[in-house]
């Protein structure tokens, strides 16, 4: 199935890029996601913490990832 994938902040520097499609098997889940995202790109490791949204939800880990869904990554967000 092939999902899209928006990065955000410094996520976006550290993958080069904004957007990405990605093609994951049947009924992978945000886990599964994250395992692919970080062997794609270990670089997003350098960040502590990101927060995924999946159709501009946050979204834990035990979901189930549908065919054209849209996941955001998004990292930490400091200011004052």
């Amino acid at each position: 199935m092939k999902i899209k994938v928006l990065f955000f902040g410094i996520t976006t520097d550290l993958v080069n890029t904004s957007t990405l499609d990605l093609v994951l098997s049947e009924a992978s889940t945000l886990v599964d996601f994250k395992n692919l995202l970080s062997k794609e790109y270990p670089q997003l490791k350098n960040i502590n913490s990101y927060a995924i949204a999946v159709n501009e939800s946050y979204a834990t880990d035990d979901v189930v990832l549908k065919e054209a869904d849209v996941v955001a990554v998004i990292p930490p967000v400091s200011g004052g």
